[in-house]
Order: C-alpha cells, then structure tokens, then sequence
C-alpha cells in the first residue's frame, strides 16, 4: 500500500471546527430502509491514522464511533466515505471504516502514482469503487492533468467511476475534460454553485446539460450550507438552494445521490444533518424519487447488496 503518513510527533491542534454534538431527528421524511449518505469523511482518530504532513485544514477527530451515532439519529443504514485531503492518499482510516461496516459502507479513494496494481486490489476488495481529484483553489488547485489521465486509466478497468470537486466558476472550463472520461464521473455539492447567483448562472447550467445529455455524467445534492447566502446555524435558511436541487433531480432521477458531508470541513458555522437531510423533502417531494435517492442510486453506483 501507498506510504502511511508519519505519525504526529506534536500535539494536534485543530484549526477548523468540528460538527454540533448531536444532530436533530429528521422531520420532513422517514428514510426508508438502506437509506445511504452518499457523501461523508473520517478523520482519525489522528493519534491512529495520522494526518497529511501537506494538509491544508486540521480538523478536530471525527472517527466511525461518532459517524454511527450520526447514522442511528438520522435513520440511514449505509454509507460512502470519500477520502478528504487532510489524509492525503493515505487511505487507512477510511478502510478501517469500511471494514466495521461489514458491506453497509463504501468507498472514494485518493491515490497518486506509487499505487500498485496489488495496492488497487486491495481497495477494491475492502468495497472502494472511485477516485477522487480536488480541483478547488482552496484545496490546491487543479491537479496535474498529466497525473489525472495515468490514474484515469489505472482505474478504469476496475469498474471505478471517478468524483470531481469543482469550485463553480471553473466547471464549463473542464467540458472537454468530462467529455473524454472513459468511465462515469460523479460531480460534488452541485459544483458549489453560490445560491446567491440564481439557476440562470452559466456553471448551473452547464452542469444541468451535462445530466441531461451525458449518461455518465453523475452529481451530488449535497452541501447546501455552502451554497446558500442564508443562515446556516439555525437549519431555515436554505430556501434559495431548494430550486438548484429540485432542478437537478428533475434532470436525471436516476443519477443523483445525496450526502452530508459530515463532518463538514472548512466550515465556521455547523449545520444540523437532520435539516440538510430534510431539504430531500423539498428537492424530490415524491417519494419515490426520494427512494431512488437514497436507496437505489448510490446501491447501483457502490455496488451494495
């Protein structure tokens, strides 16, 4: 496997924070059973699997234990754990996770060119089914394309799919780049369309002709605390993100998943998970759709079951 990272000779001291203690119970719907957060992080504990000596953000621990409180609060019974950069390509904690989750979690990897075949194997046995690459500017930027397109092709025969976090106004920069992928590509949070810019913005648009006319094309209904312009603390303040989410279900039902993002990096202000997970009421009112959301979507793409 890919170098651990060194273990922490300092205290660590965390320089964003962490999530509210304790989520509220969702009001707006039920989950049904194998309910899925698509999108959600394990960091640490760091004492055990050490943070990234390049990360950009040192969050507070947030391991398995506290995502299992927040999964029985919530009424969810599976999840995706997609490797955050503050852990780099060192992808321990996230298997960890995976593994206590006996077939109930899957996985979103980063790796870089040290991986192995063996190493890709690995990953694939303990149920991580893509990539991810950060493209977003307070994360580092774009990676190296070169890089990108070799890691591309070492998953593509695996069945992988490949996760791309976009900051909004760099999305139709990439078309071409979409246009060219080899297997299917899921878009995050939207692409962090502002809220504030309204549907009628050119990144919103773009990303609803990709789900409209690419077939492997994918996205995330998820991280309306950053998209919004509206208070985040007090859970009422997402009204203006309802149309973006409603608009992309609209577009393609059948590829559209929804997550958490717990424990929500970078952020100042903590949401309440039981509103965001309430806002799926408000973007697919029909509740079959919701099913396929939560349900059916992430069990296609993370081969559950």
């Amino acid at each position: 496997m890919a170098t651990a990272n060194p273990p922490h000779t300092e205290p660590i001291v965390p320089t964003v924070p962490g999530p509210l203690p304790e989520a509220s119970p969702p009001r707006a719907l039920t989950p049904p059973p194998l309910a899925c957060d698509a999108h959600c992080h394990i960091f640490g504990p760091a004492a055990r699997f050490p943070f990234s000596p390049t990360r950009t953000y040192t969050p507070p621990d947030s391991g398995i234990e506290d995502f299992e409180r927040l999964q029985e609060r919530l009424g969810l019974a599976r999840a995706v754990f997609v490797q955050a950069s503050c852990h780099g390509t060192d992808n321990a904690a996230m298997i960890d996770a995976i593994q206590r989750g006996r077939g109930r979690y899957a996985g979103v990897a980063m790796i870089d060119d040290t991986f192995t075949d063996g190493d890709l194997s690995y990953l694939h046995e303990n149920r991580v089914r893509g990539i991810r690459f950060n493209f977003v500017a307070h994360l580092g930027g774009a990676p190296d394309l070169d890089r990108f397109w070799r890691l591309v092709r070492r998953v593509e025969p695996l069945g992988w799919h490949i996760v791309l976090h976009f900051d909004a106004r760099d999305l139709p920069t990439h078309v071409a780049l979409l246009d060219a992928l080899p297997v299917p590509y899921v878009i995050d949070h939207m692409a962090r369309v502002p809220a504030r810019d309204g549907v009628d913005q050119e990144p919103f648009q773009q990303l609803l002709q990709l789900l409209a006319t690419d077939e492997r094309c994918w996205v995330k209904i998820s991280c309306a605390e950053r998209l919004t312009d509206g208070p985040v603390g007090d859970g009422d303040g997402f009204h203006d993100v309802i149309p973006f989410g409603r608009a992309l279900v609209a577009a393609a039902p059948d590829r559209v998943l929804w997550g958490t993002d717990w424990p929500h990096p970078n952020l100042e202000i903590m949401p309440d998970e039981g509103r965001l997970l309430d806002l799926l009421a408000a973007y697919a009112p029909d509740e079959a759709v919701r099913n396929r959301i939560l349900v059916d979507n992430p069990e296609r793409l993370y081969d559950f079951g």
